[in-house]
């Protein structure tokens, strides 16, 4: 009995030393999962959320409907960073990616960014963790308006986005997420653009909330917002007091492989959103062959960076694809 016993514990004691010194955890025991409930899916690491993918159609009593976004994207610290239906512009939202201007020859359709006569159509969430650990979100929507019918009357659709969501694990104090947001017209002659005015606003936007004590750090260092578009470089870093008690980063990527590079910046100190824009006032064409391509990286960070530590961050970028 006793040997029995003995070999029963030099079993448990191998055991023990094999899996935590030589058994690989990051595949046994993933940091991140995905959640899905019925309106969207929500990305969690440890338990911790991180954001909210939104894909149902959500309103305020059927007025400023909008679908296919982010919303809360959440701080390391657990501050929620960004805001949906603001008083000052209830279209605003979260995360999103959205147009003024869409055009089938020359005929307007519909204003995406403040959801009049829009509609997304999420046709497909394929919800993975991948094995670097990162949670994807590879995302199907139709694009369709009130204004595009077929003959039968029914809402047809105009264009099909495929945009991937990309998280990673958090890394000591930054957290990286990607976007690739992929655009293929499903007419001929299709056009997409910004508000069509000095401004040209549209496309990557983050609806974030902007304390009094809110930093915009360029490339070029610290700039002051104006009303027009302002030539600052590949990242913007906001940096400010989201709480009373706590101090959080977010800072936003351009991929210098996309149209546009290096994109303006409209940036407001308060009550409206931040947006790299492309392609501005002027529509540029979409194709029904090859889609077009814009990628972006969120970094969240609890500390301001450096210049020198961006730069090195925006380099990885660069040339991780």
């Amino acid at each position: 009995m006793m040997k029995k016993l003995t070999q029963l514990m030099l079993l448990f004691v191998i055991s023990y030393f094999c899996y935590n010194f030589s058994c690989p955890k990051s595949i046994t025991q993933p940091q991140l999962a995905i959640e899905p409930e019925e309106d969207g899916y929500w990305i969690v690491e440890k338990y911790k959320k991180i954001l909210f993918y939104q894909k149902a159609t959500k309103s305020i009593n059927g007025e400023y409907p909008r679908a296919n976004y982010i919303h809360p994207l959440i701080s390391l610290d657990g501050d929620t960073l960004t805001e949906d239906f603001p008083e000052d512009h209830y279209h605003q939202r979260g995360i999103y990616w959205a147009w003024h201007q869409l055009w089938i020859g020359d005929r307007w359709i519909c204003d995406g960014w403040t959801t009049e006569n829009r509609i997304w159509d999420v046709t497909n969430v394929d919800a993975q963790v991948q094995q670097d650990g990162a949670a994807t979100l590879d995302i199907e929507v139709l694009w369709k308006s009130p204004r595009w019918l077929d003959e039968q009357g029914n809402q047809k659709p105009m264009v099909k986005e495929q945009t991937t969501i990309k998280v990673f694990p958090a890394e000591s104090e930054i957290r990286k997420i990607d976007f690739k947001i992929r655009l293929l017209a499903l007419e001929e002659n299709m056009r997409l653009g910004g508000s069509n005015d000095v401004k040209g606003y549209g496309g990557f936007s983050a609806r974030i909330k902007l304390p009094p004590d809110m930093k915009f750090i360029s490339q070029k260092g610290l700039i002051t917002p104006r009303k027009t578009a302002i030539e600052a470089g590949p990242w913007m870093q906001f940096y400010g007091s989201f709480t009373e008690s706590t101090k959080s980063g977010l800072t936003i990527m351009c991929h210098p492989d996309q149209p546009g590079f290096p994109q303006p910046w409209i940036l407001r100190q308060k009550d409206s959103m931040q947006n790299p824009v492309y392609p501005g006032r002027n529509p540029v064409p979409l194709s029904t062959i090859q889609p077009l391509e814009l990628r972006y990286r969120l970094v969240t960070h609890r500390n301001e960076l450096e210049k020198s530590v961006v730069d090195s961050l925006f380099n990885q970028y660069s040339n991780e694809y």
